[in-house]
């Protein structure tokens, strides 16, 4: 479990999150939801210790993020999982360096058992024999495969994924999502997804947190944000099409 209590972040005089508070439960998808310039990439980078809030503090199991230390900041760095918007993979290196990089960088496991960790990632994002590729040569599917195989390379208590269905086409965002869906709960992560993408909320969102202009403006599950009588979710979730004529068809009942 991953609490973040009254975050307060402001750029240049400007303040980008007011008062955050929220829990995120492990084994289970979480979704951060809002629109461009809510203050979802900026809350999750808090999550993941990339920024620092002016204010409050991050639990992380418990454990206060405000309280550690340098040696158990870096043990907490350990534990992180990290699917970039883009996928951000390294172009001058291949699928297995690429996958290969964290433990690179963290572990202290010889070149044999990296790549062994390697080749059971990419197999659990079914993604087998394509080590020796390059980012080039990727599908922009694969290339968020791959990235979610190097953000559980380390085996992470928690995964967090900053748009992760970015540019991709709707039936291999389903797959994306699905795959993240899985590992999660397969693997006890507590994951939270930056999205703004509401097929994600419906397909996989299990805790949804709705910000707006920088606060928690909501929380729910996926079927109770249909049901949301709060006039900025109500705008959200049914600027989907398919979501405002499901809504329509209902009302003409």
């Amino acid at each position: 479990m991953l609490q973040a209590l009254n975050i307060c972040k402001s750029f240049d005089g400007k303040e980008v999150l007011k008062d955050i508070s929220a829990t995120f439960d492990a084994g289970k998808t979480n979704l951060i939801i809002g629109q461009s310039g809510a203050g979802k990439t900026v809350f999750l980078k808090s999550l993941t210790g990339l920024i620092h809030p002016d204010k409050g503090n991050i639990l992380y199991g418990g454990a206060s993020y405000n309280d550690m230390n340098e040696e158990e900041k870096n043990v907490l760095r350990h534990e992180i999982g990290m699917v970039f918007q883009g996928g951000a993979l390294f172009d001058s290196m291949d699928v297995e360096e690429n996958v290969m990089f964290p433990l690179m960088m963290f572990s202290s496991m010889g070149r044999s058992e990296m790549r062994d960790r390697v080749d059971w990632a990419l197999r659990r994002v079914n993604l087998p024999d394509v080590q020796r590729k390059t980012p080039a040569e990727l599908s922009g599917g694969m290339k968020k495969r791959v990235a979610i195989a190097r953000g559980i390379i380390m085996n992470p208590k928690y995964l967090f994924c900053d748009e992760p269905n970015s540019g991709l086409d709707p039936k291999t965002s389903i797959v994306i999502d699905q795959l993240i869906s899985e590992i999660t709960h397969e693997y006890g992560i507590t994951t939270i997804i930056n999205t703004h993408d509401m097929n994600s909320v419906m397909e996989i969102g299990e805790k949804i947190i709705f910000l707006k202009n920088g606060r928690k403006a909501w929380e729910g599950t996926s079927s109770e944000i249909l049901e949301a009588q709060t006039a900025d979710i109500v705008d959200f979730v049914y600027s989907s099409p398919i979501l405002k004529a499901l809504k329509d068809s209902k009302l003409r009942k």
